[in-house]
């Protein structure tokens, strides 16, 4: 057979290889992903030249997105025109880029997933951020290759005056792989390039003190600091992004609503309006009885109205496991660099554009140089001819025509051609006496301007302080406020961070029964009144502690075995003001024979505080809170005790207050805290205060400046005594007598420091709750029995008293004027 020498044999295997390479390499670099310089894929990048071109800038008027599109196809862009309409809009939509490129008129879309107009209707213009992409393109910044058909040029990248890669991120899918960069605060990246250019052996880690993590323009929440450590050194990792949700309670019905203001990056709204019905109506999802959008143009508010019996956290929970109310960001920081694709750490991505900054400012400096010297090169010609006047003019006038002259002038001056042109080309207005010292004027501002340009290509220093200049100029000119918080565990905003912070009312019941309730359900009356209902029980529990704590203060409970355990107050179930609430023994790990004798609520752990223990025969102890900072499910031992004792009271310290304690007999002693050294957590103690046969401790109390001691009898008696009244003693005495008790007034259950401002609590054995000022009660001495404080019914008691942390009285009632039942005249000290 012929051999044919057109034909060349090759293997299909390497063919088929080679081809799908170049054609992967061209999806690559030309379409799908974007250039680490400019942070823009090729799309983008010539649709903001072709704007800039046209002249469509922030101060212009809008011009019709047809136009705009139809220009990009003519020049640039050879694809269908959805392609590039899709981008421009995008580059528009503020839910989608954290800082909007393109500055669009008319329906550009929602975050619903509702698609834009056509673009016969919407006008757009490019925004004062997005034209310092392209400053300084017209100086030799950057290099210019033919566009498609060599019609015309256009940029190979932009000048970019603003890190964009970062600030606006990159989503996009390549043959063989993708891209998907989260957008940034625009403040932090430069405030980061700074600290680079400053400090170039910076570590990614120290990086991340300036840029702590992506800024999504949808904001909501960033969960765990580690996957973003993981993104920034290796530029892979996955986020968990979850939406910002509160909880609010209508304290008519006392029903719960889920209040949705802040979604993931890219989820769509509707999309996730109905993935939540679907899952009610397929029972995945019990307890919501209403589903709306309240959406407007002042912010996003989606509502979810629970049941009455629902738990809003738990659903809450439920909704982030099923719905896109959470949500992963898988981060993949893959850019073109050189011409190839890179994944970029955050260090790395940060100094691609620093180089490219610095080659910016290099090339546009040599431009300026040759500008200069070219307009220098004239000066000197003009300079001259100036000072030569008369002659030039007679050689002008001699010449028969301009080319002549312009012979003549370059051999009688010594003037090149350029030089001699100029001077023909002079008005004769330049020949006046000010505009020659114009001449002259101009020709030294030049000659500085040029001495500066040579001056930065000789230092690189030169170069860094204008980089870092610039940089400072975009920061203060464009950088706003960051809008994702970032929590430093997923674990520590499943309920915390996505509860509304309010005080609560805390019950527990003798019998182990807790609930929680907005203090403002309970409107204040005077003493003296009948009291609310608070909570129901049966007949033989009643109210034995109430007191107020921020929904995210830790709720630390002792019981009468010495043992502590945790809770955060969320953590309690919140019911109605007349419900019962739930068992403590469903919140907590008790063993049955273990009650409950003391609660305290702790805001935080800090250094330098202490736990000051109180014990039923008079033991006290001092120890330091950090040993109770981590908390176990099984609990801690928290203070050792001795058979027959219990403990009756735990206060929080600084390490140097005077320390009160309060007896059932009505007793009282004052000592420095500093008499008692710390002690670990398993110790028993030092005697505090020498009790009396029968007597029993019931409280302490760490002494304010202006407070007075308030003591509350079991049969509603009470009466407050200023702390001047107490001498300090040494801890172990028997004290002083606080308030005579008789079987009118019955023994002391309550003892508490208490302001004029203050509000207290008084709770019954039947439930009742009252609330009033502690300015409505007098100060007395010492040894009285005190005022009747509120009406009992025959066999009822009153448990127990809390003082309430806040002041503002709207919902009191009007004053009464309450007279007090008569003192008894005082007795002698014991």
């Amino acid at each position: 057979m012929e051999h044919n020498p057109q034909r060349v044999p090759v293997n299909i295997e390497d063919e088929m290889r080679s081809s799908y390479m170049d054609y992967a390499m061209s999806v690559i670099v030309g379409r799908a992903l974007p250039d680490a310089r400019d942070g823009l894929k090729p799309v983008h990048r010539r649709i903001l030249y072709a704007m800039f071109s046209e002249g469509l800038l922030h101060n212009r008027r809008y011009s019709k997105c047809a136009g705009v599109v139809g220009e990009v196809l003519k020049k640039y862009h050879p694809h269908g025109d959805s392609a590039v309409y899709d981008a421009l809009v995008r580059l528009a939509q503020s839910w989608n880029v954290r800082y909007p490129l393109i500055d669009g008129q008319g329906n550009f879309g929602s975050v619903d997933g509702d698609p834009p107009a056509a673009y016969r209707y919407t006008e757009c213009k490019l925004t004062q951020l997005a034209e310092e992409l392209l400053s300084d393109i017209e100086k030799e910044t950057v290099d210019f290759i033919p566009n498609f058909d060599e019609s015309t040029s256009e940029p190979v990248v932009l000048p970019n005056r603003v890190p964009n890669l970062l600030i606006n991120g990159a989503a996009g899918i390549a043959v063989g792989m993708a891209t998907n960069i989260p957008p940034h605060n625009l403040g932090e990246v430069c405030d980061g390039l700074i600290a680079l250019v400053e400090k170039p052996e910076i570590t990614v880690a120290e990086l991340m003190r300036y840029i702590p993590g992506p800024d999504f323009p949808t904001a909501g929440f960033i969960c765990g600091q580690k996957p973003i450590r993981d993104a920034y050194h290796d530029g892979r990792g996955i986020l968990t992004v979850r939406a910002l949700s509160e909880i609010e309670t209508d304290d008519k019905t006392g029903r719960s609503a889920i209040i949705v203001t802040e979604i993931p990056y890219q989820v769509n709204k509707a999309r996730l309006i109905e993935r939540i019905a679907e899952l009610v109506n397929e029972r995945k999802l019990n307890g919501i009885s209403d589903l709306r959008d309240e959406s407007d143009r002042h912010g996003m508010r989606i509502v979810i109205e629970l049941k009455r019996d629902a738990v809003a956290e738990v659903l809450l929970n439920q909704l982030y496991k099923h719905t896109p109310l959470q949500e992963s960001f898988g981060v993949n920081m893959l850019a073109i660099v050189d011409g190839r694709p890179k994944l970029l750490s955050l260090k790395d991505a940060l100094q691609v554009f620093l180089k490219h900054r610095r080659e910016v400012i290099v090339r546009r400096t040599i431009y300026d140089l040759r500008k200069a010297e070219e307009r220098l090169h004239i000066l000197e010609g003009l300079k001259i001819a100036v000072e030569r006047m008369d002659e030039a003019i007679a050689i002008i006038r001699a010449a028969v025509d301009p080319p002549e002259a312009r012979e003549n002038l370059m051999a009688a001056l010594g003037l090149s051609q350029l030089q001699a042109q100029a001077v023909l080309d002079m008005r004769l207005q330049r020949l006046t006496g000010l505009e020659r010292d114009k001449i002259i004027a101009e020709y030294d501002e030049v000659q500085k301007q040029i001495a500066r340009y040579r001056q930065i290509l000789g230092d690189d220093r030169e170069v860094s302080k204008i980089i870092v200049d610039e940089i400072r100029e975009i920061r203060e000119r464009y950088a706003d406020a960051r809008r994702t918080r970032i929590v430093d565990e997923a674990a520590a905003i499943s309920l915390e961070d996505l509860i509304v912070e309010e005080d609560m009312v805390v019950t527990l019941s003798h019998e182990g029964y807790v609930k929680r309730n907005p203090v403002a359900l309970y409107r204040a009356q005077r003493r003296g009144g009948r009291g609310k209902i608070g909570a129901t029980t049966r007949d033989e529990d009643f109210v034995e502690h109430v007191f107020v704590a921020s929904t995210h203060s830790y709720l630390m409970f002792f019981t009468t075995t010495g043992k502590v355990f945790w809770l955060k107050v969320h953590e309690i179930p919140q019911a109605g003001r007349a419900a019962r609430g739930r068992a403590i023994t469903n919140l907590l790990p008790l063993k049955p024979e273990e009650k409950l004798s003391a609660v305290l609520p702790v805001r935080e752990f800090q250094e330098g505080r202490y736990l000051m223990f109180a014990t039923r025969r008079g033991l006290i102890k001092k120890t330091d809170l950090m040993q109770y900072s981590t908390p176990r499910l099984s609990g801690l031992i928290a203070i050792s005790i001795e058979e027959g004792d219990e403990v009756v009271g735990v206060r929080l310290t600084d390490g140097s207050s005077d320390i009160i304690l309060s007896t059932a007999e009505g007793q009282a002693i004052r000592f420095e805290e500093t008499e008692v050294r710390p002690m670990g957590r398993s110790t028993y103690g030092v005697i505090g205060m020498k009790l009396d046969e029968g007597d029993s401790l019931v409280a302490i109390d760490i002494v304010e400046d202006g407070a007075t001691l308030l003591a509350v009898s079991e049969l509603g008696y009470g009466k407050r005594t200023g702390m001047d009244e107490y001498r300090r003693t040494h801890r172990g005495g028997k004290g002083i007598i606080t308030m005579k008790t008789t079987d009118k007034t019955g023994r002391v259950i309550s003892v508490h420091l208490v302001s004029d401002d203050d509000q207290l609590m008084l709770v019954t054995s039947g439930g009742k709750v009252m609330r009033f000022r502690a300015n409505e009660i007098r100060i007395i001495g010492r040894n009285t029995q005190g005022v009747r404080l509120i009406d009992l019914d025959d066999g009822e008691r009153l448990a127990s008293v809390a003082r309430l942390a806040e002041n503002d009285d709207a919902a009191a009632v009007e004053t009464l004027d309450v007279e007090p039942e008569p003192e008894p005249e005082s007795t002698p000290e014991e």
